[in-house]
């Protein structure tokens, strides 16, 4: 079984790192998600993969913004190096960049494809992660998202599940779409609507109304390579490692 990974923003307003970083290790996650965020100046990356490192934990994929990946490309190349990290995504534009015509954002997956390509040079995979903006009605049959991935066929995909949901659309639709291309996903619950409010409407693995045994079983017949759960805003994160972890352990069991 491929191992699961945890998305580290899930976990950002729990302090300090390296504790979560042993709750996640005793819970048997093996892989860990990072994201821009984490890293500021004064970081000392040696001792970040070695805390990790210590805790079984390996950084497979990061979410770089996209100016830094832009502007700072030798900065990226050299974090994901030194954590071992095999895949960067860029997670989002803000809402200021998020256009409203096809032009637009076929021109974003241009771009994207153009400062993928010092990271692909240093042997680092690249792609985008959606959230529900990419799924907004345009002047185009295609949705943004389509228009993105039109980039280069390089450009890979990590899906976030709950992200499609809250988009209006079908994720076995997308899954089944970018099947070659899709080699990370979000594995993420929506709670029914009126509950979990203070956790903005997000659930654990699931606790939620997303199908995740048919879910993963459509995942099982594409690329996928890394399965990351999250939550956006968890009052436990320790309950919602816990608890999402073994709904992904007990599905993929089942499906063996």
């Amino acid at each position: 079984m491929k191992p699961i990974s945890y998305q580290l923003y899930s976990s950002r307003n729990y302090l300090p790192l390296a504790d979560t970083f042993t709750m996640l290790g005793k819970l048997g996650y093996r892989q860990v998600e990072g994201f821009e965020g984490l890293f500021t100046e004064g970081t000392d990356i040696g001792m970040f993969k070695t805390e990790l490192d210590a805790k079984g934990l390996h950084m497979a994929t990061c979410h770089f913004g996209l100016d830094t990946v832009r502007e700072q490309p030798d900065k990226v190349i050299s974090y994901a190096k030194a954590l071992n990290t095999e895949v960067v995504f860029i997670p989002a534009v803000p809402p200021h960049q998020r256009v409203k015509n096809a032009a637009g954002w076929e021109a974003l997956g241009k771009t994207l494809a153009e400062i993928g390509k010092p990271l692909q040079d240093a042997g680092l995979k690249f792609g985008w992660h959606n959230h529900a903006f990419e799924f907004a009605a345009i002047d185009s049959e295609l949705l943004p998202l389509e228009l993105i991935l039109t980039g280069d066929d390089s450009l890979l995909l990590e899906l976030d599940l709950a992200w499609c949901v809250v988009g209006k659309q079908n994720p076995l639709t997308w899954i089944e779409r970018y099947a070659d291309r899709l080699i990370s996903a979000h594995i993420k619950d929506l709670a029914p609507e009126g509950e979990c409010v203070s956790e903005d409407g997000w659930a654990d693995v699931g606790y939620g109304n997303l199908d995740w045994p048919v879910l993963m079983k459509a995942l099982n017949n594409t690329a996928l390579q890394y399965r990351v759960v999250e939550h956006d805003n968890p009052n436990d994160h320790q309950r919602f490692a816990s608890r999402s972890i073994e709904t992904v352990k007990s599905i993929t069991e089942n499906l063996a």
